[in-house]
């Protein structure tokens, strides 16, 4: 019979999808019609089969083949497609650029002007090695590790008035994740005045140890969500750990998504 094996035509005798898997490598998964297998299933004609090994770096087409296993292929490729700005890659915007990361995000811009500390492990996406390195080029590292495949583009700036505008000028959804009140502010505004047309998530309320049902996502106006509890900030004996900003983040990263799939409901 005539199928699609890893994207190319082929014959096989094989009848089932196991049996054809065993015949090229045991130690592999397999992908039949977008789904991955956990039991052996009949393959006719026509079928398109995707085999990775396991344990193996996967090509740009094993890889798409996969989430898209994962994600549907109308879901999968909206999402490819999609351009998101992240704002800030402290607790929020490094963990929320890592979730974007592996849904398959086509382009990030990462923006920031730090450089990571020790003080930061203990909530945001970095490791030791990447001690007094940028926060921008921590994270893209880590990012390429994750997802080689999508395109990452770094600011290593801050951002201010003066900038903003050029900053996110063709980027529709953008993710804002610092930590201080003034800042949120003046890119919240910012992004409101200039492009009253883009989204904007932003987070604000996930300090401390406080229940995490307390964290939601809220639509405060037409483009603008608000995910977080609103209330704990970072205050002496109410310190930022990693549980409930990873919560936070999240949720920005789930209405980023959903934003990116048209759904604004939240």
């Amino acid at each position: 019979m005539n199928i699609e094996l890893n994207g190319k035509n082929i014959q096989t005798e094989h009848k089932s999808a196991f049996a054809l898997r065993d015949s090229l490598n045991k130690n592999a998964i397999i992908i039949l019609n977008g789904f991955i297998l956990e039991k052996d299933l009949q393959i006719n004609s026509g079928d398109s089969l995707v085999i990775i090994e396991k344990g193996k770096m996967p090509s740009s087409d094993e890889l798409e083949a996969t989430m898209v296993s994962r994600h549907t292929p109308k879901v999968h490729q909206k999402v490819k497609n999609s351009k998101v700005a992240i704002a800030g890659l402290g607790g929020l915007g490094s963990n929320i650029a890592v979730m974007l990361a592996r849904i398959g995000v086509g382009e990030l811009l990462l923006i920031d002007f730090d450089i990571v500390e020790p003080s930061n492990l203990n909530r945001q996406s970095y490791y030791i090695k990447h001690l007094g390195m940028n926060k921008t080029d921590a994270l893209k590292e880590q990012l390429k590790e994750i997802n080689p495949f999508i395109k990452i583009i770094t600011k290593n700036i801050k951002i201010d008035e003066s900038n903003l505008k050029e900053l996110f000028a063709s980027y529709d959804i953008i993710c804002e994740a610092f930590d201080k009140a003034d800042q949120k502010a003046m890119l919240i505004n910012g992004i409101l005045q200039n492009f009253p047309d883009k989204k904007i998530v932003s987070g604000s309320g996930m300090a401390g140890y406080d229940s995490s049902n307390k964290i939601s996502t809220k639509k405060a106006l037409k483009n603008l969500f608000i995910c977080g509890d609103l209330e704990a900030e970072a205050r002496v004996g109410m310190g930022l750990m990693a549980p409930r900003v990873t919560i936070c983040a999240a949720h920005q990263a789930n209405m980023i998504l959903r934003l990116i799939l048209d759904i604004y409901d939240v």
